[in-house]
C-alpha cells in the first residue's frame, strides 16, 4: 500500500457523466461492480415516489417481497439454502431479457408454492376435523357407558343446587347403554376443547348454568397441530348433559366463544361404531395425500433454494442500480442521463474502462448491427472532470490488515479531506500501548494464538452468517494479533510469564549473606552486573521490588506519553503545509512545541538523565556509598514555586537552576505569544486590504496575482484563514484563540497525567495476575500423592478459566479502552479536526454484503 494514500486521504475528483439512456442500466450496473464513484443527488427538491424510475424499483420491490415468501417457507422445513460460491460480480443478469425471465420465474414458482400450502392448509384442516371427531366418538363411547352406571349420581347433580363444581366419572367402570339417560330426558352436547382452557370452561359453565349440568371430558393424548400455527396443541373431549334446549343452545355458545370445537354424535352405539370405522379409513386416505403433497412442495423449495441466493444478489444489484438512475438527471432532450459523483483520481482509468466494458456488453446482448444502427460506432458515455470549490469526501484506501485501524480513527470522526491521517501511526502506538498496560509474556501468546486462529480461518467465517460480538472480534483480527506480539515483547521487557519471571541469563545482583546469619535477618542484594535484556528477575520476590517497578513504569509512561503528545504536535506543521496556513505554523505551531518542551519535555529529559547516572561511589576504603538522587515531583513543582533557585542536595546537574529559569520564561512567553500573535496578525492584515479598497478580500484577493505595495498570494492566505465570506470579526477570532489556548495550556497537563493510566493498569495487571497464581497453583503444590494430582488438575482447570476470562478478556477490553481514549484524547486532538465526511462509493460488494438493505 503507498505511503501517501496512509499519511492522507486520496485525492478525489468530481467527475461529470453524459450517458444514452438505453446504456444507461448497464454502465451504472458496471460501476457498480467497480466501485469508486460516489454519486450525487441532482434531484434534492424531487419526492421519492416522483422520479423516474420508481416503477422498475417497485418492480423489484415485489421480487424482493416474493423471495422473501420462498425463504420463509425454505426455512419453515429447515431446507438448506445454497450460498453464493465465487466472486459476487459473477453473478448478475446480462440484460433485460434475463430479468423479465427471472420475474416471470419466480411468479411461477411462488404460485404453485402458494397453491400447495392452500391445498395443504385446507386438507390440514380437514384431518384436524377428522382427528378430533375421531377421539370424541371413541371417548364418548366411554362416557355414555360411566353415565349408564352412574345415574343416581347425574340425578342427585340437577337435584341438589350445592352439589360440588362438577363431577368427573371413573373411565373403567359401568355397563354400556344410553337408556336410562333418555328416561331422565337428557340432551348433550360434545366437542374438543385447548386443555389450557379447561379450567376457565368449566368454571364459566357452573356460573352460568347454576350447576345444572353434568361434565365429563378426556385427554387426547396424540399430539393435535394447528394447521393455521404449525404448533402443537394440546386438547381434551368433553360432554356435557343438561336438561332442555335453552341450557343446551347456552352450552354451546360458550363452548364456541372459548375456542371449543363442537361435533353431532348419535345416540345409537352401531351407528357410532359404523361412523369411527369410517372416519378412521379418511384418516389414512387424507394422511397418504398430505404426505404427498408435503413430499412434493419440499421437492419444489429444495429445487428453488439452489439459487434463491443467487436471485436475491440479482435483484438487489438492479434495484441499486436504479436507486442511483434515480439521482441522475435528464438532458432537454431527455434521450441522455447526467449524473455527477466523486471518485479518487487514481482510479480515472478504471472507470473509463468499465465503461467501455458497458458499451461492448450492451452491443453484444442487442447485437453490433443494432448498435450501431442506434449509437454510431464510438458512442458510450462521456466523462468530464469538473473544476469545485466543494469539499470532496474523505478516501483512504485499506485493506483486510489496515481497515481495522482504520475504523479505530473513524470512530472519533472522518479525517477533513487531505488531513494527516492518524491510522498510519495508529498501527504501530495503538498495539503498543494496549502492550505496555497488558505486558505479559503468556497473556501475549494466548492472545497471538487467537488472533491467528482467526486469520487462518477468516476464509471459513467470512462466508458464516456470525453474530454481533464474534463479528466485532473477527474484523478485529489482525489488531488483536499486533497487541498480542507487542505484550509478547513488553512481557519480555517485564519479565512476566503468568506472574512468573524466568532467567535467561546471569542476575545483575548477588546476595550478600551476612558471617552470623540468624533466620528471619534481612538479607540484601549488591549489584555485580547488569542483566542483559529486561528486568531482572532478582526484582521478583524482593522486598522493594514494587517500589522499584511503581517508579520505573511511572516514569516511563510520562515519557511515553510526552514523546507522541510532541509528535502529534509536530503533524500540525503538515497540516498547515499542505491548507497554506503558514501563519498558523508561527502563531500556533511554534509557541505550542515550545511550552511543551520547557515544562514536559524537561521532565522527560530529568527522567532520562536520572536513570543514566550512577548515585552511588565508593569512599577512600572501599566501601560503596549510595546517595539518595533527588525527587523529580519535587523539583517539577519548585521549579514554579522557586523560580531560578534549586536546594543543593536536590540539585541534578550544575546550572540547573539557571536552566529552568530560562525555560521558565519560555514557557510563558509562549502563552501570549498563542493568545495574541494570530488575531493581531489577521486584523493587520484584514486592514491593510481593507484600506486599497477590497470589501471581501478572501474573493477579492483570489483574481490578483501583481501587485507592487503587498503581497496578495500571502493576502490570499492570510485571507483564507479569517474563513471570512461576510466581513472580519477580531472579537470572534480573539474569542476562538483564547480558547484554544487555555484548552492547550490545560490540556498539557491533563493529558500528560492520563498517560499514567499507562502504569496504573499495568501495575494492577501485574498484580491480578499474581494473585491468581498464589490463590489457585500456589496452594497445591504442596500436596503430594494421587490427592496432589487431582488437586492439581482442579487447580489448573480454575487457573486457565480464571485466566482466559478476567486477564485475557476483561483486563484486555480494558486496556483496549484506555488505549482508545489516548489516542483519541490525548494524541489525536493535538492535530486531528476529523470533521469530513466519509466516501461511500456506489458499490454492489457493500450492497450486497448488507443484509438490512
Amino acid at each position: 500500500m503507498p505511503y501517501s494514500s496512509l499519511f492522507r486521504s486520496e485525492e478525489m475528483s468530481l467527475i461529470q457523466l453524459y450517458i444514452p439512456s438505453e446504456m444507461a442500466q448497464p454502465t451504472v450496473a458496471e460501476l457498480g461492480e467497480l466501485g469508486l464513484i460516489q454519486f450525487r443527488d441532482l434531484n434534492p427538491d424531487v419526492n421519492a415516489f416522483q422520479r423516474a424510475f420508481v416503477s422498475q424499483i417497485r418492480r423489484f420491490d415485489e421480487m424482493e417481497r416474493q423471495l422473501r415468501f420462498l425463504t420463509v417457507q425454505i426455512e419453515k422445513l429447515e431446507i438448506p439454502i445454497r450460498p453464493l460460491t465465487g466472486d459476487v460480480s459473477t453473478v448478475r443478469a446480462r440484460n433485460v431479457q434475463e430479468i423479465d425471465e427471472l420475474e416471470e420465474q419466480i411468479n411461477v414458482y411462488e404460485r404453485r408454492i402458494t397453491q400447495m400450502n392452500n391445498s395443504y392448509e385446507s386438507m390440514q384442516k380437514r384431518y384436524l376435523r377428522l382427528t378430533e371427531k375421531r377421539h370424541v366418538l371413541k371417548e364418548t363411547g366411554v362416557f355414555f357407558e360411566q353415565a349408564e352406571s352412574r345415574q343416581e349420581d347425574i340425578r342427585q347433580s340437577f337435584d341438589e343446587p350445592t352439589t360440588p363444581l362438577l363431577g368427573h366419572a371413573d373411565l373403567e367402570q359401568g355397563p354400556s347403554g344410553v337408556a336410562g339417560l333418555t328416561q331422565l330426558n337428557l340432551g348433550f352436547v360434545t366437542g374438543v376443547i385447548p386443555r389450557k382452557k379447561m379450567q376457565t370452561f368449566e368454571r364459566v359453565l357452573w356460573r352460568v348454568l347454576r350447576g345444572n349440568l353434568y361434565l365429563n371430558y378426556a385427554e387426547i393424548d396424540e399430539p393435535i397441530v394447528d394447521p393455521s400455527t404449525d404448533e402443537v396443541v394440546e386438547k381434551n373431549v368433553f360432554v356435557i348433559f343438561a336438561h332442555g334446549k335453552v341450557l343446551l343452545d347456552k352450552i354451546r355458545k360458550i363452548s364456541e366463544s372459548l375456542g371449543a370445537t363442537l361435533y353431532p354424535v348419535d345416540d345409537s352405539p352401531d351407528r357410532r361404531r359404523a361412523t369411527l370405522a369410517e372416519i378412521t379409513s379418511q384418516i389414512e386416505d387424507h394422511t397418504n395425500v398430505i404426505q404427498t403433497t408435503n413430499n412434493t412442495r419440499r421437492a419444489e423449495l429444495t429445487k428453488i433454494a439452489e439459487n434463491l441466493t443467487a436471485w436475491m444478489t440479482i435483484i438487489k444489484k438492479e434495484k441499486a442500480v436504479y436507486h442511483t438512475m434515480n439521482l441522475f438527471n435528464y438532458d432537454v432532450t431527455r434521450k441522455c442521463l447526467i449524473a455527477e459523483g466523486w471518485c479518487p483520481q487514481n482510479d480515472l482509468h478504471k472507470i473509463h474502462r468499465a465503461i467501455r466494458t458497458a458499451t461492448v456488453s450492451l452491443s453484444v446482448a442487442k447485437n453490433v448491427e443494432w448498435f450501431l444502427e442506434n449509437f454510431g460506432s464510438n458512442v458510450s458515455a462521456i466523462l468530464n472532470e469538473l473544476r469545485t470549490t466543494k469539499e470532496p469526501p474523505t478516501f483512504h484506501r485499506v485493506n483486510k490488515f489496515t481497515s481495522g485501524f482504520q475504523e479505530i480513527v473513524d470512530a472519533y470522526g472522518v479525517a477533513k479531506y487531505r488531513e494527516v491521517n492518524p491510522g498510519l501511526f495508529t498501527i504501530i502506538t495503538f498495539p503498543f500501548l494496549f502492550a505496555v498496560m497488558f505486558g505479559d509474556f503468556g497473556h501475549g501468546f494466548l492472545l497471538t494464538l487467537a488472533a491467528l486462529y482467526l486469520i487462518f480461518n477468516e476464509k471459513k467465517f467470512e462466508r458464516e452468517k456470525l453474530d454481533e460480538i464474534f463479528e466485532m472480534f473477527f474484523g478485529g483480527r489482525y489488531i488483536i494479533l499486533l497487541m498480542g506480539l507487542f505484550s509478547i515483547y513488553t512481557g519480555l521487557i517485564y519479565n512476566d510469564i503468568f506472574s512468573r519471571a524466568v532467567q535467561i541469563a546471569d542476575s545483575g545482583f548477588k546476595w550478600q549473606w551476612p558471617e552470623n546469619y540468624t533466620v528471619g535477618q534481612a538479607v540484601e542484594a549488591a549489584q555485580v552486573g547488569v542483566y542483559p535484556f529486561g528486568v531482572d528477575p532478582a526484582w521478583h520476590g524482593a522486598d522493594n521490588s514494587l517500589i522499584f517497578i511503581n517508579s520505573y513504569k511511572m516514569k516511563m509512561s510520562v515519557v511515553f506519553g510526552v514523546i507522541q503528545m510532541s509528535f502529534g504536535i509536530v503533524l500540525t506543521v503538515f497540516n498547515y503545509t499542505y491548507f497554506k496556513k503558514k501563519l498558523s505554523i508561527w502563531t500556533e505551531f511554534l509557541p505550542q512545541i515550545l511550552f511543551m518542551q520547557s515544562i514536559f519535555g524537561y521532565l522527560v529529559f530529568t527522567i532520562i538523565y536520572k536513570w543514566s547516572v550512577n548515585w552511588s561511589e565508593t569512599d577512600s576504603d572501599g566501601q560503596l556509598i549510595r546517595h539518595s538522587p533527588p525527587g523529580l515531583l519535587n523539583m517539577l513543582i519548585y521549579m514554579f514555586l522557586q523560580p531560578g533557585a534549586v536546594d543543593p542536595e536536590d540539585e541534578l546537574y550544575s546550572g540547573q537552576a539557571s536552566v529552568q529559569l530560562w525555560l521558565l520564561i519560555i514557557a510563558f512567553i509562549c502563552i501570549p505569544w498563542m493568545l495574541l500573535a494570530k488575531p493581531l496578525i489577521l486584523r493587520h492584515e484584514h486592514n491593510k486590504i481593507r484600506a486599497m479598497g477590497y470589501q471581501r478580500p478572501l474573493q477579492d484577493t483570489a483574481s490578483i496575482a501583481t501587485e507592487e505595495d503587498i503581497d496578495f498570494a500571502a493576502a490570499g492566505s492570510v485571507a483564507e484563514e479569517m474563513h471570512e465570506e461576510e466581513g472580519f470579526d477580531f472579537g470572534e477570532h480573539m474569542i476562538h484563540q483564547v480558547i484554544h489556548t487555555i484548552e492547550f495550556c490545560l490540556g498539557c497537563i491533563s493529558n500528560t497525567a492520563s498517560y499514567l493510566r499507562l502504569w496504573a493498569l499495568s501495575l494492577a495487571h501485574a498484580q491480578l495476575s499474581a494473585v491468581l497464581w498464589d490463590m489457585t497453583l500456589k496452594t497445591v503444590f504442596g500436596i503430594s500423592g494421587v490427592l496432589g494430582a487431582v488437586a492439581l488438575v482442579v487447580a489448573f482447570a480454575l487457573w486457565f478459566s480464571l485466566t482466559i476470562g478476567i486477564l485475557l478478556i476483561m483486563e484486555g477490553l480494558s486496556a483496549f479502552l484506555h488505549a482508545l481514549r489516548l489516542h483519541w484524547v490525548e494524541f489525536n486532538n493535538k492535530f486531528y479536526e476529523g470533521t469530513g465526511r466519509k466516501f461511500e462509493p456506489f458499490s454492489f460488494k457493500s450492497i450486497v454484503k448488507d443484509k438490512d438493505d
